[in-house]
């Protein structure tokens, strides 16, 4: 029996996902790292099974009635957990996409700005106090008018809405209008009503242009059709709609995403003229502090605001609430992140920026004696900005909490005073815990992927450089922060683009498209979802699952019963499941929560109905073949070669531990880039192709880097070219030639630093790559 002052969170029986049965003891008030191969468990162990329990705990204590509304979905498969505290969860996820939202919004900066505007502000004389709330361009107070707080208006023009104007009306000159019976009506009301709906639109006079175009009238006619001879020909009552309400119409109120999509072809954003995109009514842009307005201060970086709120006027309301709002930006430029705006939106961001400002969020809440689990902030930061990252780490420790960090990073290793090393491998060959103790005892654990790197590993043997089949020219690029800014990235080579966060890497590479010359085919592997639901999944992204659905069909059961190939789609009627729909889980609104998903309660999650679960293939039905791992399908499936192919380069990308119908919103975004990169991979490539990745290796441990890199510099050896943003060192000392932006994030970077060989820029005056890179090439030699 442990006594309430067990100093360790002591886990018995771990079941979740792939773990196998597992006790672990970690101790509390310590900076503790999970590690191991990417699908090893260790996510299953720190937010699968402890936080998911101290989740349960929290809500298993608040009152019934709200423990009835919050609809918990099942406890984690755990024996027991003694001496686990609260515990607050940071995740890597990707933000709702609102344009409301914003780094300001998150941080709570927003909040502390707008009181400081309402109590310490400057006034227009006479004019009288406004409340915080009329400073937030998402309150009725505060919101203009005419955008409703958005900054945006959509507009269109005449040039939009008839891009060729040698055409007449009949012809299709409006492009905007709908086709079919709704466009020939609109044309045969133009024409009952006088318009030579035959002239070229440019012979037309200008003011029956406009008015065909733009007015807000809607005239009712008797329109007689003329249509093919033989055919009844009634007369009808007609309604006239210029382009521009067809076009607004169908954007602001059509449920078709395709027809709003057309709709938004037709139409420009542009500021709003009435408050010219500070989304802010005239009373509240009236009102300053330091001299700018409370629009000026927001779209500084939070760098700048910080000397902005040095300079303001000093009456005490103002210092006090600029105090705050000093305190607050300090942790965030701590991390790394002093080159963001307050009103940044949230979609526009990584998901480790947003993780990181989620931290610097806690830093400033003041809790202690809480389990941080934080899933890989180090991701997407560059090596100088994870030293700081591990300083507000420490921080959070010496606050009395004990953090609980899921990482890859080796620097993050070895600064923990604990680690759990997961493994051996992944998937059905993980969830064991090989080493839970201090960082230098891993040395001595065999099996362990994690020590051959933490420790003197043996360095990755130098590849030749590659010699250039020609240069791609980009620029110059004047985006973002890149003023002017032009690079040359080699054809037939390996390249990696560096930089600290927000130096413009990702904004340069957006500008290489297909149109350039030398690019030929550009395929961009981003790490967006491969779905947004658990009905989109491996299986169905890569293609796999047609093969596999005809496999089925084409047994002596299914032509029995006369099952065709759609029987086995879980996506249409016949043989999915009708109470999930095919989705093998049902959405539980949880009110004032984001819904969740739990089993369906019919199928168990298998998605399927019963008949179409009794036809097998070698001793599996279709249920039991999208469980299988790619590892245990590709034993299954070796002797059918199409399914074969597809599964053989999903191994090579290293995701032999994923399940066939494994919901894409369970896979991380690294996950999600590399299936799209296995799908690239077994097609046939004819000619030369330019793969743009932007950081590949995030969410890998160094084993799976290992593995990516093989397929990557295939690529280049197979004739084609292969750009990467990259923080990670190791891999960019590999590359054949490296581009440096900076030096530094947001106004102070947005310039090529160097560009050369890795063993050149690692040398280059000013970088902050270089003394990083240095390193590496010096560990790789």
């Amino acid at each position: 029996m442990h006594s309430p002052h067990d100093p360790f969170v002591r886990v018995r029986g771990a079941r979740e996902h792939n773990l196998r049965d597992v006790d672990v003891d970690i101790p509390r008030d310590v900076l503790a790292v999970f590690t191991g191969v990417s699908g090893s468990g260790k996510s299953s162990l720190a937010f699968g099974t402890i936080y998911a329990e101290a989740q349960r705990r929290y809500f298993e204590s608040v009152a019934p009635y709200a423990r009835r509304l919050i609809h918990q979905v099942g406890a984690p498969k755990v024996g027991e957990i003694t001496g686990l505290p609260p515990a607050v969860s940071l995740q890597q996820r990707r933000s709702a996409p609102t344009s409301r939202s914003s780094v300001g919004t998150v941080t709570n900066l927003s909040n502390s700005l707008r009181m400081l505007f309402s109590r310490a502000g400057t006034y227009p004389e006479g004019a009288e106090r406004l409340d915080s709330d009329a400073f937030s361009p998402n309150t009725a107070a505060g919101a203009c008018p005419q955008c409703h707080g958005l900054g945006r208006v959509h507009r269109t023009s005449e040039e939009l809405l008839v891009p060729d104007p040698s055409l007449s009306i009949r012809e299709g000159a409006i492009a905007a209008w709908p086709g079919a019976w709704q466009g020939k009506n609109l044309r045969d009301v133009l024409d009952t009503l006088g318009h030579d709906v035959d002239r070229p639109w440019r012979e037309l006079p200008q003011a029956d242009r406009d008015w065909i175009l733009f007015t807000d009238e809607q005239p009712v006619v008797t329109v007689h059709p003329v249509r093919d001879a033989g055919r009844i020909q009634r007369p009808y009552q007609g309604t006239y709609m210029s382009a521009r309400r067809y076009v607004m119409k169908t954007f602001s109120d059509s449920k078709s995403q395709t027809l709003r999509a057309k709709a938004e072809r037709f139409l420009a954003s542009a500021d709003c003229p009435a408050c010219g995109g500070s989304r802010l009514r005239p009373e509240a842009m009236a009102v300053t502090f330091a001299g700018r307005t409370i629009a000026d201060l927001a779209a500084l970086p939070l760098s700048e605001l910080a000397k902005s709120l040095h300079s303001g006027t000093r009456s005490e309301a103002a210092r006090v609430l600029s105090e705050d709002l000093l305190g607050r930006i300090a942790t965030i430029t701590e991390l790394g992140l002093g080159y963001l705006s307050p009103d940044r939106a949230t979609p526009t961001l990584s998901t480790g920026e947003l993780q990181r400002l989620r931290l610097a969020t806690q830093l400033r809440s003041g809790l202690f004696g809480v389990v941080y689990v934080l899933d890989e902030p180090s991701a997407g930061l560059h090596p100088a900005d994870t030293e700081s990252l591990l300083t507000v780490l420490d921080r959070l420790k010496a606050a009395g909490n004990s953090v609980f960090v899921v990482e890859h990073h080796l620097d993050v290793m070895r600064h923990a005073d604990w680690l759990v090393d997961v493994g051996p491998d992944a998937g059905e060959h993980g969830g064991q815990v090989l080493h839970s103790g201090p960082v230098a005892d891993l040395e001595s654990v065999t099996g362990s992927a994690t020590a051959r790197f933490l420790f003197g590993r043996e360095p990755a043997p130098m590849r030749p450089a590659r010699t250039p089949k020609g240069w791609l020219k980009v620029g110059p690029v004047s985006r973002h922060n890149l003023r002017d800014v032009t690079a040359e990235f080699p054809l037939g080579a390996f390249t990696a683009v560096t930089g600290v966060s927000g130096s413009g890497k990702s904004t340069l590479i957006g500008e290489v498209t297909e149109d350039l010359d030398g690019v030929g085919r550009l395929v961009c592997v981003d790490q967006k979802p491969i779905g947004r639901t658990p009905r989109s999944n491996l299986a169905t992204y890569t293609g796999l699952f047609d093969v596999v659905r005809k496999v089925f069909a084409a047994t002596d059961a299914a032509r029995t019963r006369g099952y065709g190939v759609g029987r086995f789609s879980f996506n249409v009627a016949g043989g999915r499941c009708e109470t999930c729909q095919g989705e093998g889980f049902v959405s539980v609104e949880l009110l004032f929560l984001p819904s969740t998903y739990a089993p369906c309660p019919d199928c168990g999650g298998a998605r399927y109905n019963p008949e179409t679960l009794e036809v097998t293939y070698h001793g599996r039905n279709i249920a039991e073949v999208l469980d299988l791992t790619v590892e245990g399908a590709a034993e299954f499936f070796a002797h059918t070669p199409a399914v074969a192919r597809s599964l053989r380069t999903l191994l090579d990308v290293g995701l032999g531990y994923l399940r066939l119908g494994q919901p894409a919103t369970e896979l991380s975004g690294g996950e999600a880039q590399r299936i799209k990169l296995a799908s690239e991979l077994q097609r046939v490539r004819r000619g030369h192709t330019l793969y743009l990745l932007d950081e590949p290796t995030t969410g890998l441990h160094p084993a799976d880097v290992e593995v990516l890199m093989r397929q990557l510099h295939g690529l280049v050896d197979a004739g084609h070219s292969v750009v990467v943003v990259e923080h990670d060192m190791a891999v960019v000392a590999g590359a054949d030639w490296v581009i440096d932006l900076g030096p530094g994030g947001g106004d102070a970077g947005g310039r090529v630093v160097a560009a050369g060989p890795p063993s050149v820029v690692a040398g280059a005056e000013g970088s902050r790559t270089a003394p990083y890179l240095a390193r590496a090439t010096a560990e790789a030699r």
